[in-house]
């Protein structure tokens, strides 16, 4: 299919998920509007869906997610918990939290006033900025957290604020840099440049900042993911990490870790307790107990999770 037939067959697909979602037409009515059959309107509205044309939220809180949101808050003492239902089917928490992330992430973007919003990386957070709706938002600045690139150059795969600022018109403040040094010498080379001066002033006005959390070991995201090889893990398995946020590693108690490898990040440090509202984007049971400890060392004062780990963070399982 070429490009100008795979357009138009994409425009009538979003046609008809507007007439089925928004405007409340059955299949029938919407074949009917747009001279297709039952099935091929039935089809559309389906690639519509797969083609993440139409984004959906939920605005009925469920009550059970919101009784988890509120033992959250009441036992970690947080500013803001939002608890995405979990889809029994499907062990990926990820779009539930998304769906949630997003919501947020709308209402301050839709702010007047001029806001400064700060952001880690990760999967999550990244899948939560895709659903935030094309908005008009030029007065904002988005500001990075971590580094956006490994230590061979090569660019991360769940950068943030580059694919927010684009969606929403704002400016945009990246921080160029890879996310470990490879020696003390150059953490205090690049920590030095104006670059990074202007985006770390800059993170300390902002007024909310969404982190993801990981879990720290063999295959997790930081070794996975190339910004620790395995002589870098080992020793911060050996100092007792279990999870990271903007790549600071800590500890069961939530305190953040230091030696070689933590003595050469080069992103924002995290603050305990935080200046600012810090919510924490992650999900599933394999970051229950990197969940749990940046929530008991006050690393995060707001977190938005999903139904299954909201569970057993509360059941004290991890």
């Amino acid at each position: 299919m070429d490009d100008s037939r795979g357009k138009q067959k994409l425009d009538l697909a979003a046609r008809a998920a507007w007439l089925y979602y928004i405007g409340g037409n059955t299949q029938e009515e919407i074949a009917g509007k747009l001279s297709v059959s039952r099935q091929a309107a039935q089809r559309l509205v389906s690639l519509a869906v797969s083609k993440k044309l139409i984004k959906f939220q939920l605005d009925h809180p469920i009550g059970e997610c919101e009784a988890l949101a509120e033992g959250l808050r009441q036992r970690f003492g947080l500013q803001l918990c939002e608890v995405a239902q979990a889809d029994p089917s499907s062990n990926d928490p990820v779009p539930g939290i998304a769906e949630r992330t997003a919501g947020y992430l709308q209402n301050f973007l839709a702010q007047r006033p001029p806001l400064v919003l700060a952001f880690a990386t990760g999967r999550t957070l990244r899948e939560s900025v895709d659903q935030v709706p094309h908005m008009s938002c030029p007065q904002h600045k988005i500001v990075s957290l971590v580094g956006n690139m490994t230590r061979d150059g090569r660019a991360s795969h769940y950068d943030v604020v580059t694919r927010l600022a684009d969606r929403v018109g704002a400016e945009c403040f990246p921080m160029p840099m890879p996310v470990i040094a490879d020696s003390a010498q150059e953490h205090t080379l690049l920590r030095s440049q104006k670059s990074y001066r202007n985006v770390s002033d800059l993170a300390a006005m902002a007024k909310v900042a969404f982190v993801g959390i990981g879990e720290v070991g063999w295959g997790g995201p930081l070794h996975r993911d190339g910004f620790v090889n395995d002589q870098e893990l080992a020793e911060l398995l050996n100092l007792g990490a279990v999870g990271d946020s903007s790549a600071w590693v800590f500890d069961h108690d939530g305190k953040i870790l230091s030696g070689s490898v933590a003595n050469r990040l080069i992103g924002i440090p995290l603050e305990s307790p935080p200046r600012r509202l810090t919510v924490g984007v992650a999900g599933g049971l394999t970051k229950a107990a990197a969940i749990r400890a940046a929530l008991v060392g006050g690393l995060i004062n707001g977190l938005i999770t999903d139904e299954r780990t909201a569970q057993c963070l509360l059941q004290g399982g991890s």
